[in-house]
């Protein structure tokens, strides 16, 4: 999918999911022009998860999520919410929330603005370190618990352990090219198509 340029320059963000040792973290670049419906969609791809929860963004106090979502007070609706207006300069972060039950928190830094590259593709994976935790394992600590149990040879769960997240999974598995071609190949979830 070829993403038509929108905004007025390309950001380098860097996500990190919060309280992981070592660090899950993922270095993109997207146009500063889209949503944060789009950047959920793009946030998705990037990191591994499957779209299976609700989510929301927090900056500056400030709620963005869908406004069908389950919310308490009040929020702003991120499909008209666009990145380069909340974030303005680099070091200026974001809060990505993701799945309600397991909690899992991101923290969204704008690392660099720069110009557009000519035949360039938006978004675009450049860097990162470690795969994505499963879905619905019980965040960070079910997250702990299930690398330590694979671990162990000799642990009575770690067969069933290996069963449920597959046997190729691998902790520390990343692969920028797998995420670009995810990313470029039409998967989103629809209200976050670019």
């Amino acid at each position: 999918m070829r993403i038509q340029p929108k905004g007025k320059a390309v950001y380098q963000l860097k996500v990190t999911l919060s309280g992981v040792k070592p660090p899950i973290w993922r270095r993109f670049l997207v146009p500063s022009g889209i949503t944060l419906a789009q950047l959920h969609g793009v946030l998705q791809v990037v990191m591994g998860w499957t779209n299976s929860h609700l989510h929301k963004f927090i900056a500056k106090g400030v709620i963005y999520e869908l406004p069908d979502a389950e919310s308490y007070g009040a929020h702003e609706d991120e499909r008209r919410s666009v990145l380069e207006e909340i974030l303005t300069k680099p070091k200026d972060r974001l809060t990505y929330k993701y799945d309600f039950g397991d909690n899992w928190e991101h923290e969204v830094v704008l690392e660099a603005v720069a110009p557009f590259e000519v035949g360039a593709r938006y978004p675009c994976v450049v860097a990162g370190k470690r795969a994505c935790p499963p879905e619905d394992v019980g965040g960070v600590w079910g997250y702990a618990d299930l690398l330590a149990t694979l671990g162990e040879p000799d642990d009575p769960e770690r067969e069933e352990m290996l069963e449920w997240v597959g046997e190729s999974f691998n902790p520390e598995a990343f692969n920028a090219n797998e995420l670009n071609v995810a990313l470029h190949g039409g998967w989103l979830p629809p209200e976050s198509k670019l």
